[in-house]
């Protein structure tokens, strides 16, 4: 690998003598601006805005702009002269716990690699150390004109160097947080507790940029005029989630089925209240609106719930009065009939005159009723007749 700088690293009295090289490489694609009508690259010209006139590289310098509009040329002898000790010297100023580095400082990373066979001792004696000591160094260099920051530490055998960025560069993140209270419960937290232990860990080296691999493919396609331009498809940008609850348990039954585990099941302490305090929530945020406090419904141990019928809302009083009016007059009807047969059976069997095929065909026709309404006409016909002959038989043996 090309080195982009050669220096020494100064540890204490001790001297490295080192090279800087890239530890990191874009692979993203680039584009050059063309003219649509011809194809031509679109190039852009140095031009002075005094004459309009083209300016070649080498009569090109610097200069500071000030509030004013007026620049102060500034020439490589004058950058030159300045008192900046690190403009070839990593200098180590302390050692200090890794995590300790904001990650937000982390700029450009760099490998330090031994500038000949004098530096390799003191290079492996500065490696050895940070790897016991398990800290890292915080050293100043001075790379492309000006000082910056850097933290020194081991990767596999090498030492690595990551530009950091001064502490007055990093911006407070004053307004980003979200301005309203929020409440967070503890089945909420499980359930992403679970999200993030179904989806485990992953290897880096196993992830692909798709994008770029897709731009690629269709340079080829074009490249060989095979290319056939499809519709895109866009996921819809997301909304404000209503139901986290549901959410959470939807992503860790589709992480455990990515994974081919089969079954969704989450933490018992997040399942025993997930449908109820969904529910609540759901309902409490769509009427409140964000920030509002919803209490949840805890749910009873035991079986699962049961859910009462809700009458029809238009009419349900009266369609439910009407059936029951209906049923208590069959049942009137039933019983009233069920009386008359009864009686109309006792009355038959009390006269001992009453002659014995007309008490049989009666109670024959009274067994009969029972078969439908028709059957039970011709057995109030037969009964009256069977009275009839009944208040007939004690004129009889009168007159005889």
């Amino acid at each position: 690998m090309r080195s982009i700088w050669n220096g020494a690293i100064s540890f204490g009295l001790v001297s490295i003598p080192i090279k800087l090289v890239n530890a990191t490489e874009s692979h993203s694609i680039s584009f050059r601006q063309i003219h649509l009508a011809d194809g031509g690259r679109i190039r852009y010209r140095k031009v002075c805005e005094l004459d309009g006139e083209e300016v070649p590289g080498a009569e090109i310098g610097k200069g500071y702009e000030e509030a004013d509009g007026s620049v102060v040329p500034i020439t490589e002898e004058d950058l030159a002269q300045l008192p900046l000790a690190t403009a070839k010297t990593i200098e180590i100023m302390s050692f200090v716990p890794a995590e300790e580095i904001d990650p937000l400082q982390m700029d450009a990373a760099y490998y330090l690699a031994a500038n000949g066979a004098t530096a390799a001792k003191p290079y492996t004696l500065l490696r050895e150390a940070l790897k016991r000591s398990r800290k890292v160094a915080i050293a100043k260099f001075a790379l492309r004109g000006r000082e910056r920051l850097g933290m020194l530490r081991v990767v596999d055998d090498v030492i690595a160097m990551h530009g950091l960025l001064w502490p007055d560069e990093i911006r407070a993140p004053e307004g980003v947080a979200p301005d309203v209270e929020v409440t967070v419960r503890d089945a909420e937290l499980d359930l992403a507790d679970a999200l993030m232990a179904t989806l485990g860990e992953v290897e880096l080296e196993s992830l692909r940029d798709d994008y770029r691999d897709a731009v690629e493919a269709m340079i080829a396609a074009k490249a060989g005029g095979a290319f056939e331009p499809a519709e895109a498809t866009v996921e819809p940008a997301g909304g404000q989630v209503i139901d986290l609850m549901a959410a959470l348990e939807k992503s860790v039954r589709a992480a455990k089925a990515s994974r081919g585990e089969g079954g969704a099941a989450v933490a018992a302490d997040a399942d025993t209240e997930a449908d109820t305090e969904a529910g609540a929530e759901a309902g409490a945020e769509a009427g409140a609106g964000a920030g509002a406090e919803v209490t949840p419904m805890r749910r009873r141990s035991g079986a699962g719930r049961k859910t009462a019928a809700a009458p029809k809302a238009v009419g349900g009083k009266k369609s439910t009065a009407a059936s029951a009016k209906k049923t208590a007059t069959a049942a009137s009807k039933k019983k009233t009939a069920t009386s008359a047969t009864s009686s109309t059976a006792k009355s038959g069997a009390a006269k001992p005159g009453t002659n014995k095929s007309t008490s049989a065909a009666s109670a024959k026709k009274t067994g009969t009723k029972k078969a439908g309404s028709k059957v039970a006409g011709t057995t109030a016909a037969g009964t009256a007749t069977g009275a009839k002959k009944a208040a007939a038989a004690p004129r009889k043996r009168a007159s005889a």
